[in-house]
């Protein structure tokens, strides 16, 4: 019941959010102009910023393990180019294969799991390691997806495709930021306080912002429309990944804070970044925001699920 509660007490906010915006853009309040520039803005600025001070801000060379950041890397490789072999399989509307795709398998590790793991174990060096082996993959699995998917690819050759990937994920700012992080991390590079407090200002806007911008730009009538890739989806992020993975994991001996990394990682709700990045890059917004909703309320019952069946086998303490 605590764990039910504390899931609760994570996910529901984080919706309530979205319901905000949602409903001051119904008054009027809030715009298209404003939603387009709020996303170029997270997109390009403070979500950069958050990623750059989690990553920094970890002694990377005291607490690497190697075989586990492997998992976390190959784990997400496999889910990665599973869905998306599937999707191309059996998803009929092409045209939102990317948005599918990058929601079904990237996690909202950096900002929802990271409270998640806190909450059970304190201050964990372990949900760092997993954001270091999954984030920077996610991202980079995202830009390619999406540059592969997109609307501006559509008549591109291979060639074109790839070239432009290539491009993207050179020039995106979050991969830049997850960069730059494990460089300050591994240099053991100490900012003055005045640089620390500023970045972490920056860094604190992202999440609001970009529930507040998710809700505003929500249009539930398309999604409604989009019911069952939302919904196919969420199963994908929040049961089928932990359910092939899990036992993996069990029978290479991870267990309790590596284990607890490991299920936020593969079924912690679809990461509102995901809409940032779909909108930005030209892919399907409406189903991404979609199933950023679903996954964040049924997170809360998915995750207890899942903390439960740990608990009961002994994988946690």
């Amino acid at each position: 019941m605590e764990n039910f509660i504390y899931s609760i007490n994570v996910t529901i906010p984080i919706f309530l959010v979205m319901v905000i915006g949602w409903v001051l853009k119904q008054i009027g309040m809030l715009d298209d102009d404003f939603v387009k520039v709020c996303n170029k803005f997270n997109f390009k600025v403070t979500l950069p910023f958050l990623l750059f001070r989690d990553i920094s801000g970890v002694d990377i060379k005291a607490v690497f393990d190697l075989r586990y950041v492997l998992f976390c890397a190959l784990a997400t490789s496999v889910c990665f180019w599973g869905i998306w072999g599937l999707a191309r399989l059996l998803v009929k509307d092409k045209a939102i294969i990317g948005a599918f795709v990058q929601a079904s398998f990237r996690s909202s590790a950096a900002v929802m799991g990271l409270a998640f793991i806190q909450n059970i174990y304190g201050q964990s060096a372990m949900g760092p390691l997993m954001i270091i082996g999954a984030v920077p993959l996610y991202n980079i699995y995202a830009v390619l997806v999406l540059t592969f998917e997109g609307q501006e690819a559509q008549g591109k050759k291979d060639t074109g495709k790839i070239k432009a990937a290539c491009k993207n994920i050179i020039k995106n700012p979050i991969i830049i930021a997850i960069f730059l992080g494990l460089v300050v991390s591994l240099c053991n590079i100490n900012f003055p306080t005045i640089i620390n407090k500023t970045v972490g200002n920056v860094a604190q806007m992202a999440t609001p912002l970009a529930l507040i911008a998710m809700g505003a730009g929500f249009e539930g009538k398309k999604a409604l429309g989009k019911l069952k890739p939302t919904l196919a989806a969420a199963f994908l992020k929040l049961v089928a990944q932990a359910a092939v993975f899990i036992p993996i994991a069990a029978a290479l001996g991870f267990d309790g804070e590596k284990m607890i990394a490991i299920v936020v990682m593969l079924a912690a709700p679809t990461t509102p970044s995901c809409y940032i990045m779909a909108k930005n890059m030209n892919n399907d917004g409406v189903l991404t925001a979609s199933t950023v909703v679903v996954t964040t309320l049924l997170a809360a019952f998915t995750l207890t699920g899942w903390i439960y069946l740990l608990k009961c086998l002994g994988l946690i303490g």
